[in-house]
């Protein structure tokens, strides 16, 4: 049953703050409550179908109970179609009204690093970066790549994004994990499958005042680039390495010439280090005992297996399959598999709740 208490409360705030938005403000609180107001709005819209949904069953029920025999006839159809909304419309009221993740409008950190499985590993490692990619420019989301290490013969060793939109690590969350591929290498002659596979870690990107890092718990060092660049960049001191002394993170960032953007690339990485550590100690803090099959976002867990004889993606921790591997590793056909990583998500804080 919805608590009746809590949906009054939603309406009463919303009219509230459409009240207040449409007097005299100063233009940081008029911002303020435009931002409340687009987080709580999509809820009282819900809150106030439902009502009417449910007002309306009453309605035609007190026909069917009533003396005319032939409106009785029609309002009992009726009543039944009507009837048949309100459980799907409780559902998902009762997902609106789970606790929000603080940080699933933020943006974020991908890292994508080869694991096992050498050359094939790290163009596995380029894939897995091409569908992110892809799929931030179908969501309309800007990514931009902080710093790159490319493979030998093609993909990437390491490759370090930003993906910035609306809702990214609503959507990303749960790719973070070990991903695997299985598929004939073009240069196996006998035709056999190679498994390998790449690490993925999504990072929620901090706001200034999500967390704050003291100048003396880091250390900075500069030293000569390496790797490709041009002469100008293995000459000078550009690259920067940071320590962060209490919790030994480190964040090494060498692509850019200058040795400024290549701290603040290296400070952008580092604060979602952090950011996610906090996260994690809070979130074990409050589930020492239970961890959610699909969101403990351990890195070092096997979330998804991509094989290309069978062109099948499997997603282990829902036990779905979906057969479009190109589709999916083309980005467009990855929202599904997000979608069911998203319900199931939601079925289980549902669950958690009765």
């Amino acid at each position: 049953m919805l608590p009746v208490e809590r949906l009054d409360a939603i309406l009463a705030r919303a009219q509230a703050i459409q009240d207040e938005m449409n007097g005299e403000l100063p233009p940081e609180r008029f911002v303020e409550l435009s931002k409340e107001y687009a987080e709580i709005d999509p809820l009282a819209s819900a809150v106030r179908a439902y009502r009417a949904t449910l007002g309306e069953s009453e309605d035609l029920a007190a026909l069917v109970d009533g003396d005319d025999a032939e409106m009785a006839e029609l309002a009992s159809l009726e009543l039944e179609d009507v009837r048949a909304k309100l459980p799907d419309m409780e559902t998902a009221l009762e997902v609106l009204l789970l606790p929000k993740d603080s940080a699933d409008e933020l943006n974020v950190i991908v890292e994508v690093r080869a694991g096992t499985g050498g050359d094939e590993a790290a163009l596995f490692a380029g894939d897995l970066f091409r569908m992110y990619t892809r799929y931030a420019d179908l969501q309309g989301w800007k990514s931009d790549i902080i710093t790159q290490s490319e493979g030998e013969m093609g993909g990437y060793k390491e490759v370090v994004m930003a993906i910035r939109g609306k809702g990214v690590f609503a959507r990303l969350k749960f790719e973070s994990g070990v991903h695997r591929v299985q598929r004939v290498p073009e240069t196996e002659s006998s035709g056999r499958i190679h498994t390998s596979a790449a690490t993925v870690a999504v990072l929620p990107e901090p706001e200034d005042v999500d967390i704050k890092i003291d100048e003396k718990d880091l250390r900075v060092d500069v030293f000569r680039a390496s790797g490709p660049g041009g002469q100008s960049v293995n000459t000078t001191d550009s690259a920067v390495r940071i320590i962060h002394l209490p919790t030994g993170i480190t964040v090494s960032q060498q692509d850019e010439k200058s040795q400024h953007k290549n701290r603040a690339k290296a400070m952008l990485v580092m604060r979602a280090r952090l950011f996610e550590a906090e996260r994690q100690r809070v979130d074990d803090e409050r589930a020492a005992d239970r961890k959610s099959q699909v969101g403990s976002g351990d890195r070092s867990e096997r979330i998804r297996t991509y094989n290309f004889p069978q062109g099948r993606v499997t997603d282990h921790r829902i036990n779905v399959t979906l057969h479009k591997l190109e589709k999916i590793l083309a980005g467009d056909g990855l929202d599904e598999m997000l979608e069911a990583l998203i319900r199931e998500d939601q079925v289980q804080r549902l669950a958690a709740v009765d």
